[in-house]
Parts: C-alpha cells; sequence; structure tokens
C-alpha cells in the first residue's frame, strides 16, 4: 500500500468512528467503549513515521488535516510514564511533572513546540489562586512567589509523631514520606502535604496532622498493641489520599480510602465530616468561589460525586443520601478537575473531560483517552491543559464554537495539540 494510500485509509476511518461515537452520545454523557480494532492500527508504523518528519520540519498544522487524531489505535504504540501534575504559567507556556511519585522523576516546561527539562526539580505544586509554587527540598518544602520566583516561606518536613494518641509511641518517619501532592496556601504562608503517611499542614514553624486523626490513629493501634503489648512503635499507612484548599484559603478538603469526606477550616479545625456516597472517597475540589466543594469516592472504575454547600459549615455531619447533599455524577472516578464560571470540568479513569454545573447538570463531554491525572486552567477560563496515565498531554481550546469531524465529544471544543513525553523523545501532534 502506498504512502498516499495509508493516508487517505486512516483519514477516512478515523473521521467514520468519530462521527458514529457522537452519535452514539447525543446530548448526554456517555461511556466511550473500548475500541475496536477497524483496521488502523495496522496503518500506525507508518503514521509515527509521519509524526516524527512533522516534529523535525514543524508541520504539525498539515499533520493534523492530512492525519487526523486518533487515541484507541495509537495507544499501544506510544507509551510513555504517567504525567501527575501539570500547570499552565501566566507566559502561556506549561509545567509537567513526568514519573509516578514512588518513581524517579523530573518536571519539563513546553513552550511552543519547545520542550525542556527543567534542572533540580522533581515535583512542584500550585496554590489554588496561582501566585505561589512549592517545590521539595532535602530537608523541607519551598514556597515562592510566582514559578521559580522569589523564596517567601520554607517549611520542614513532618517528623511522624503529629498527633500521636497518647499511650502510643508512633515511629518517627526515617526518611521524608512519599507524597502525592503540594498545595501551597493563597498567601503562600503554609503548604498541603499529602502523603502516604497522613496528610499534613506544614508551615515555617510547625506540622500539624489533618488525617488520619488522632482518634483513627488510636482505633487502628490499639487492636495491634493487645495482640502484641511488647510493640515498642507503631506506623500507619493510608491510601488514595487526597486534598484541594480554597481559593481564600478558608477551608480545606481532604480525605483517604478509610476516612469520611472532611473538611477543616483556616485555623485547622474539622468544621464538616460527610459519608461517601459509595466506595471511598478519592477526589475533592473546590468553585472558584469557594462556596461549593465537590466530593468524588469511587468503586473500582466507577465513582459518585457529591456537591457541598460550605454554608452548612461549620457543624456539618452528613450521613449517606442527606437530602441536603446532592449527586453531582454518578459515573466517573475522579483524578483531576478544575472550576470556572458555571461549571466543574473534571477528568476520570475512562479517559473523559466531563463539565457539570453546580446542580449536577450535565454540560459537555470530550474524549481524551486513558486515565486523566491532572488538569489546569488558564486565568481567562479559555485554555485548558490536562495530563494523563498513558504519558500524554492535551492542550484544548474551551469555547471554540465547534469540535474537528475527528474529536469525541458534545461541547463546541477542540484540542489544538497532543504531546507525547517518551522515554527518547517527545512528539506533539
Amino acid at each position: 500500500m502506498t504512502k498516499k494510500n495509508i493516508q487517505s485509509e486512516w483519514k477516512s476511518k478515523t473521521l467514520e468512528y468519530a462521527k458514529m461515537m457522537n452519535a452514539a452520545g447525543g446530548d448526554e454523557f456517555w461511556e466511550t467503549p473500548p475500541f475496536e480494532d477497524d483496521g488502523r492500527e495496522e496503518l500506525v508504523p507508518q503514521l509515527i513515521e509521519v509524526i516524527r518528519a512533522a516534529n523535525k520540519n514543524a508541520e504539525l498544522e498539515q499533520l493534523r488535516k492530512d492525519w487526523p487524531f486518533a487515541y484507541g489505535p495509537i495507544r499501544p504504540f506510544l507509551r510513555g510514564s504517567r504525567i501527575p501534575k501539570i500547570s499552565l504559567l501566566e507566559d502561556g507556556s506549561l509545567v509537567a511533572k513526568i514519573g509516578a511519585p514512588y518513581k524517579p522523576s523530573y518536571v519539563i516546561r513546553i513552550k511552543g513546540l519547545s520542550v525542556d527539562v527543567v534542572a533540580d526539580i522533581e515535583h512542584f505544586g500550585k496554590s489554588p489562586n496561582g501566585k505561589y509554587f512549592a517545590y521539595p527540598k532535602e530537608e523541607g518544602i519551598s514556597i515562592t512567589k510566582g514559578w521559580l520566583g522569589e523564596e517567601v516561606t520554607f517549611c520542614p518536613y513532618p517528623i511522624g509523631t503529629e498527633g500521636s494518641p497518647p499511650g502510643y509511641k508512633v515511629k518517627k518517619f526515617e526518611q521524608p514520606p512519599v507524597f502525592r501532592k503540594l498545595i501551597p496556601f493563597p498567601d503562600g504562608s503554609r503548604v498541603l502535604f499529602i502523603s502516604t503517611l497522613g496528610i499534613f499542614v506544614l508551615s515555617a514553624t510547625q506540622a500539624t496532622r489533618l488525617l488520619p486523626s488522632t482518634e483513627s490513629m488510636k482505633d487502628y493501634f490499639g487492636p495491634q498493641k493487645e495482640d502484641d503489648p511488647d510493640e515498642n512503635e507503631f506506623m500507619l499507612t493510608i491510601d488514595m489520599e487526597h486534598g484541594a484548599i480554597s481559593n481564600d484559603g478558608k477551608w480545606i478538603a481532604v480525605g483517604y480510602q478509610d476516612s469520611r469526606h472532611c473538611i477543616f477550616n483556616e485555623q485547622l479545625e474539622m468544621v464538616g465530616e460527610i459519608e461517601p456516597m459509595e466506595g471511598y472517597p478519592h477526589y475533592a475540589i473546590f468553585s472558584r468561589n469557594g462556596e461549593t466543594v465537590v466530593f468524588n469516592s469511587c468503586y473500582f472504575h466507577n465513582g459518585s460525586t457529591l456537591g457541598v454547600s460550605t454554608s452548612l459549615l461549620p457543624g456539618l455531619e452528613a450521613e449517606r443520601c442527606d437530602e441536603r447533599i446532592p449527586m453531582l455524577e454518578d459515573y466517573s472516578r475522579i483524578y483531576a478537575g478544575v472550576h470556572r464560571q458555571g461549571e466543574f470540568i473534571i477528568g476520570n479513569a475512562d479517559g473523559h473531560l466531563r463539565a457539570f454545573d453546580e446542580k449536577g447538570e450535565p454540560k459537555w463531554q470530550h474524549y481524551i483517552g486513558a486515565n486523566i491525572e491532572s488538569i489546569d486552567i488558564s486565568s481567562d477560563e479559555k485554555t485548558l491543559v490536562c495530563s494523563t496515565s498513558a504519558g500524554s498531554i492535551s492542550i484544548m481550546d474551551l469555547d471554540a464554537g465547534k469540535s474537528e469531524e475527528y474529536e469525541i465529544g458534545n461541547g463546541g471544543h477542540t484540542e489544538k495539540r497532543r504531546w507525547f513525553i517518551l522515554p527518547e523523545e517527545n512528539l506533539a501532534w
């Protein structure tokens, strides 16, 4: 088969598949079925050669016209490391952490068609208002004003005994905990430190454990002590640890697999507990005005998402199916999300971006492919970036008015570029 015939077949089958999927989906949320090979996989080796040539010659606009994007057939061929964190900077460039939390990792900066490794940084976090960044150092967390700006606060790591229940000797950390996420507070004075050994708020002078609570630790250690009275030191690890801070720093939402959905105030006092709708607490995000906090709980690849009004705080204790706590979405296991005027945009384990309003009304959906790990949105709310567990980065124009023929979605948004961050090369499509 000639190169021209391969290109023609790829384009026609990709447009046909997208048309079929969009017709099946209609205006509501839908589940994208597993990709069924329609003959495109055998065309991928030629496609990759074309992508490499287009990157070398900076001819990406024509690449998408001739070879429209599709995720399904290329996923066995283009696999990179997880990208658990991505952020847009004020100059329009983006930064991303490459690699799982428990493996050696690095940070890249993408500007235009340039991809550069950021020296001496393995991870970072951004405050909810976008003004401060946090970076792990040998002795603690450095918080700067702006990306790699002037340091405003240095927060030593927790030692592990914070919040220990009386009568139990909790083992000190031998080294800093492996953390999942760093979130500086909006004033740059503290950082939310989310790790497998606990969720802490760190300041320049102290570390405060939010979860597991002192009572939870006591309940966990008690049976161990009864079984082995001579046990000298205890340690508790957690899974599915997560957290979020409101834009004004007034509220902190946190949780892990064995907790409830928990809300703390800025004085680090627990002011709300909500029973998960199903499974285990998994994710939290605040609206930009701080009036709503969204909590997701998961069971395998599925999940349920609740909306909690912060007007109910303090003193909120809600059981499952509390009429004050509406269900906003009942399908997704959420790993990432943002809020803009009128809608929450979430990324789920099935590779969808989904948007719904504060009442749970579905707004739109767009298929990315692969588990969506991280999302960020520009200050003007027109550009959205997301990263995946397959090592890809998507850059989207929101409210473009229409999607391209090859895109699977119903929101009038379009993906203008897809990056694949691979072990030996970076490819834009």
